[in-house]
C-alpha cells in the first residue's frame, strides 16, 4: 500500500455527524422553550395564582385541573432542561472533534475547562471556536465576516443567559417562571447563529479534507506509476 493511501485512511474526518447532532439538539431546545413560553402565556399566571391560593398543595374538587396543569408545566420544564443539557453536550463534543481535525493531539480538557470554570466561560469558549476556525485554513479575506458572526452569536448567548437568570429562581416574577417572548427570541437567534458557526467551520474542514485527500491520492498514484529504474549493464555486457 502506498504511503499516500495510508495518510488518507488514517486522517481525522471532519465532524459532520457531530455537527448534525448540534443542529437537532438546538432545534429541540428552541421548540421546548417555545412550548414553555406558550404555556406561560396561556396558563402560567393563572396557575401561579391558583397555587398560591392552595398554599402550594392543591386539594379538593377544584384541584384536579390544577394538578394536571402542574404536571404539564413540570414536563415542559424537564424538556427545556434536558434539551439544553443535550445541546451543550453535543456542542462540546463537536468542538473537541473539530479541534482534533486541525490537530490530532489536541486534548479535550481545555474545552471542558473553558465551558465549566465560572468567569472563564464568559470568553474562553469564544477564543477556542475562533482558534478552530483559524486552524481550518479559511482565507483571511473571510475573517471580518466570521468575526461578525462569532460576536453576534456570543452576544445573543450572553443576552439570553442574562435574561433567563434575572427571571429565576422560580416564583420571583409574574407567572411560574417569568420567561416570555424576549427570552425566546434571544434564545432562537442565539441558536441560529451558533448553528451557523458550526456549519461554517465544519464546511471549511470538509472542503480542506477533500482537497488534501485528492492531493494525497494524486501523489500516491504518481509514486505507483513511476517506471522501474533501468538496470545498469554488467561488465560482461559492456565488453560484448
Amino acid at each position: 500500500m502506498a504511503r499516500g493511501e495510508n495518510n488518507v485512511r488514517y486522517a481525522q474526518a471532519p465532524p459532520t455527524r457531530a455537527a448534525s447532532v448540534v443542529y437537532v439538539t438546538l432545534a429541540a431546545q428552541v421548540l421546548s422553550l417555545g412550548a414553555l413560553v406558550i404555556f406561560e402565556h396561556s396558563r402560567g399566571r393563572r396557575l401561579a395564582t391558583q397555587l398560591a391560593a392552595f398554599g402550594g398543595r392543591p386539594h379538593g374538587a377544584d384541584a384536579d385541573a390544577v394538578v394536571g396543569a402542574v404536571t404539564v408545566f413540570a414536563v415542559l420544564m424537564m424538556l427545556v432542561v434536558g434539551t439544553t443539557v443535550a445541546a451543550a453536550a453535543a456542542y462540546v463534543t463537536w468542538l473537541v472533534r473539530a479541534r482534533q481535525v486541525n490537530d490530532r493531539s489536541a486534548p479535550a480538557g481545555p474545552v471542558a475547562a473553558a465551558w465549566l470554570i465560572p468567569g472563564v466561560n464568559l470568553i474562553a469558549p469564544l477564543l477556542l471556536v475562533d482558534e478552530v476556525w483559524r486552524g481550518a485554513g479559511r482565507p483571511h479575506d473571510r475573517r471580518p465576516r466570521w468575526l461578525a458572526l462569532l460576536a453576534a452569536w456570543w452576544l445573543t448567548w450572553l443576552a439570553t443567559l442574562a435574561l433567563v437568570t434575572t427571571r429565576l429562581p422560580l416564583g420571583s416574577s409574574d407567572g411560574l417562571t417569568g420567561i416570555g417572548l424576549p427570552e425566546l427570541t434571544c434564545a432562537t437567534v442565539s441558536a441560529l447563529l451558533c448553528a451557523a458557526t458550526v456549519r461554517d467551520i465544519t464546511g471549511i474542514q470538509c472542503s480542506t479534507s477533500r482537497v488534501r485527500s485528492r492531493a494525497r491520492l494524486r501523489t500516491a498514484a504518481t509514486v505507483t506509476q513511476l517506471p522501474p529504474p533501468t538496470p545498469e549493464p554488467t561488465p560482461l555486457e559492456q565488453t560484448g
